[in-house]
């Protein structure tokens, strides 16, 4: 082919160093080309969130209008910019070997601020935002628009901005590499992340033939099930939808996530098929999150139900435990109490403890957040809690009694207890019974606080049929900013207890679990 291959771009540095690349591939084969640089909208408009512009590829709809005026030939774009139903008349000709899948965060002095309660966070991607918001949920994030350049400057000008996020991939390609960054291997990149893909006319069969010869078959693979993912979850820059297909030994593995706007939920799955028998792994993985609850997650940023819930829940509910209350039913859950691990001295963790008494997750979970279970020296372990009791005994160690609430492992010590001394992981709030029974025992209570519990319940201005409720903490917590407000459904007596000096009606459910709960909701309202 003779003819000269005008290739349509964006003019950012990010955009012309992709442009050059497939300049350079095709002209090494031989065809002779010339770059055409062409301003979209997305760079033009910088002082709104990309969600909020209302345009679907926004990114790339200037490049095609472009394109299909024969204005140029093919048309360069990130893949993960390109929305994945294409214009009438236009295809993908090519996509080149993908780069650097990852994100990374660029920090401005050190990073100590992962492990405090407050930071700023700066992003203009729902997915990374709804990601970070799910790992630290007591940060801020905030809006983050413009080339990598501008990014990276405004980064360095906000002065409350401890760092912000970027695709590894953009940085690398155009020698912005940052000394100060980490890499996100937790968070699942944008379909098509890393890729650069190559437009063209579906009629013109040159430029087809021609752009055939650069595609790189492994990363059409990939890159084609994560958009067919995101496709059948009928997301796009408009839902916090994560998807990364990798192939190992053969086999095709896809990683997909859905996430609520603010974080608080998210649905994940994993799944392989051989290579070559692949082709219903994407709705596969699709189906298994909109049958979890994805519908439920997807719509617009900060939109709020026209009708109020009937239930407040003190604790975030999964999209599966959502999905169990019976039609009709509306429910909204936050996290009334937040956690925070302390750091223990590791001396006081080391030496030999006779007698432990863990009476939540949390308190297991601080102590391992410190030591690893080999450096443990406990000898009896004491929980409340049938959850509590299965996590210590998989990651701890042998738990020699345990019972479902306080005041029964109060009764028991009452009789079976012969030891003198006690250590007691516990957080900054917690409830008297125990310590008080064990104090009359005579028993030396050694108490380490192993987590700080925060009260931070939503504020609730509407009437409610019920409040869920988890813990004495979680009642406490709702009652800082809230009236009572219909029965208080309470997860055992301890919670109970604390519930009646507050709500007239207050119920329990039969066995200590969400999903009880939701059953004696169901069958009460």
């Amino acid at each position: 082919m003779s003819r000269t291959i005008r290739i349509g771009t964006r003019d950012s540095q990010l955009a012309l160093w992709q442009a050059k690349a497939v300049q350079g591939q095709l002209e090494y084969l031989g065809h002779p080309t010339e770059l055409v640089k062409v301003k979209s909208t997305g760079d033009l408009v910088l002082d709104k969130p990309l969600y909020e512009l209302g345009i679907t590829g926004i990114f790339t709809k200037t490049l095609d209008v472009a394109l299909l005026n024969n204005e140029i030939d093919i048309a360069v774009h990130s893949l993960k910019d390109v929305p994945t139903a294409l214009p009438k008349g236009i295809v993908q000709a090519a996509v080149l070997k993908r780069g650097n899948v990852k994100d990374i965060l660029v920090y401005k002095d050190n990073e100590e601020f992962l492990s405090q309660e407050k930071a700023v966070i700066a992003t203009g991607s729902l997915r990374c935002k709804a990601q970070w918001l799910n790992r630290y949920p007591t940060h801020k994030v905030t809006d983050l628009r413009g080339n990598v350049n501008l990014r990276l400057q405004k980064l360095q000008d906000n002065e409350d901005w401890n760092g912000a996020i970027f695709a590894a991939a953009g940085l690398g390609r155009i020698g912005l590499s940052q000394k100060n960054s980490i890499p996100l291997d937790w968070m699942v990149p944008a379909p098509g992340q890393g890729a650069i893909m190559i437009a063209a006319r579906k009629e013109d069969d040159d430029i087809l033939e021609a752009c055939k010869a650069i595609n790189h078959e492994e990363t059409e693979i990939c890159t084609t099930v994560e958009r067919l993912f995101l496709r059948y979850l009928e997301g796009g820059c408009t839902a916090p939808i994560g998807a990364l297909c990798q192939i190992k030994d053969e086999q095709v593995h896809l990683q997909g996530i859905l996430l609520n706007f603010d974080g608080t939920k998210k649905i994940e799955v994993k799944r392989f098929d051989p290579l070559g028998k692949h082709g219903g792994l994407a709705k596969y993985c699709a189906d298994s999150i909109l049958e979890r609850g994805g519908k439920r997650l997807m719509g617009t940023p900060g939109s709020v139900s026209e009708q109020p819930p009937h239930i407040y829940s003190t604790k975030s509910l999964t999209p599966e435990q959502e999905l169990l209350f019976r039609d009709g039913i509306r429910v909204k859950s936050t996290d009334a109490i937040k956690i925070y691990f302390n750091r223990i001295p590791k001396a006081s963790l080391k030496r030999p403890l006779k007698n432990v008494l863990i009476t939540s997750k949390n308190a297991a979970e601080a102590i391992l957040f410190n030591l690893n279970k080999e450096e443990l020296n406990f000898g009896n372990i004491y929980c409340v809690g049938r959850k509590t009791k299965r996590f210590v005994e998989k990651n701890i160690g042998n738990v020699t009694h345990y019972e479902n609430n306080a005041a029964d492992l109060a009764a028991y010590f009452d009789q079976h207890f012969s030891g003198t001394e006690l250590t007691y992981f516990c957080s900054n709030i917690r409830l008297d019974e125990l310590p008080d029974k064990l104090a009359k025992q005579g028993v030396v209570l050694e108490e380490i606080i192993a987590y700080e519990t925060k009260l931070d319940a939503d504020k609730i201005e509407h009437d409610l049929k019920g409040v869920m409720f988890f813990s004495p903490s979680g009642v406490s917590s709702y009652m800082q900013l809230n009236k009572p407000k219909g029965i208080a459904y309470c997860i055992g007596p301890t919670t109970a207890e604390e519930a009646a000096n507050y709500f007239e009606d207050v119920k329990i459910s039969s066995f200590p679990s969400a999903e009880s709960l939701i059953e004696l909701i169901n069958s009460d309202l």
